[in-house]
């Protein structure tokens, strides 16, 4: 892979289309914690509304499946795990399996594999410590040395940070799409890149700490990224429709930059395994 990241060696990058998506793990076909935002060249950031409003998993896929050219997606969704026994290998082995193991659960959902891996994972006190399970990926780790934040193991599946369900019906997304995923895959030189974000990791890049769910707290974070919020949002809204639009317009700002695409501490066994959050340097 060239270079180790999967990124562009000398930081140039060509997209010019980019779109946050705040995802979810949750049972049923929709679900409004499922929110899509989008900004093209210099123009304003939006949301992006599905026939009847509300958003399904497999609605998104089959959106993204209908995108062509140079386009950027952020979801916040972890594409890898952590090793443990299980699950060193390559991820992209994992999402098949992911996919094959749920194939008859509705829109995407992953469930049947939280009980066709049950060891692996944490779903309360009767699991034993959570500290067992809580594997985290070295990028999850460098966020907390940072203090940027709290990370939580896709192991857990418990408590309202929870993100491994989640992450679960992404990598079966994932399998499906048939993009090129960064750092699984090297950067290529044209068409559309999905990588794994945190919709949070923009919100701090913005100074801001806590829920963006009021239009007070949202102009200026996306402020801090060339943007504004957009036209008729109202005054308050779900906080997943905050971090889809942060998510957006962080990703065009930064998405020249090089340092994202080389972190530090990605090295190409990383790259396709664990993998890395777009933003985390």
């Amino acid at each position: 892979m060239e270079p180790a990241a999967g990124g562009a060696a000398d930081g140039r990058v060509r997209f010019d289309r980019f779109v946050g998506i705040d995802w979810s793990g949750a049972r049923g076909d929709r679900h409004p914690g499922v929110q899509v935002a989008m900004c093209e060249g210099d123009g304003p950031v939006r949301l992006v509304v599905p026939g009847g409003g509300i958003w399904s998993r497999q609605g998104v896929l089959d959106w993204l499946g209908a995108l062509s050219g140079d386009v950027l997606v952020g979801m916040d969704a972890g594409f890898g795990f952590a090793p443990a026994p299980g699950f060193e290998g390559p991820a992209r082995r994992l999402w098949a399996e992911i996919d094959a193991v749920c194939a008859d659960e509705i829109d995407l959902g992953g469930h049947a594999f939280v009980a066709h891996r049950r060891e692996a994972f944490w779903m309360g006190a009767a699991d034993g410590p959570r500290s067992a399970r809580a594997h985290l990926r070295l990028c999850e780790r460098v966020y907390a040395e940072r203090r940027l934040g709290v990370p939580t193991s896709n192991f857990v599946l418990l408590g309202a940070s929870q993100v491994g369900k989640a992450s679960l019906s992404a990598m079966r997304l994932l399998h499906r799409l048939g993009w090129a995923v960064w750092p699984f895959d090297p950067l290529p030189a044209s068409g559309p890149v999905i990588c794994e974000i945190y919709c949070q990791a923009f919100a701090r890049m913005a100074g801001v700490r806590g829920k963006l769910r009021t239009r007070a707290v949202l102009a200026p974070a996306l402020a801090h990224f060339g943007a504004a919020v957009p036209d008729g949002l109202g005054d308050s809204f779900a906080d997943h429709v905050g971090d889809a639009l942060v998510t957006a317009a962080g990703l065009r700002r930064i998405a020249h930059q090089p340092q994202w695409w080389a972190p530090a501490g990605l090295t190409p066994a990383l790259a396709v395994s664990e993998g890395w959050t777009f933003g985390v340097g």
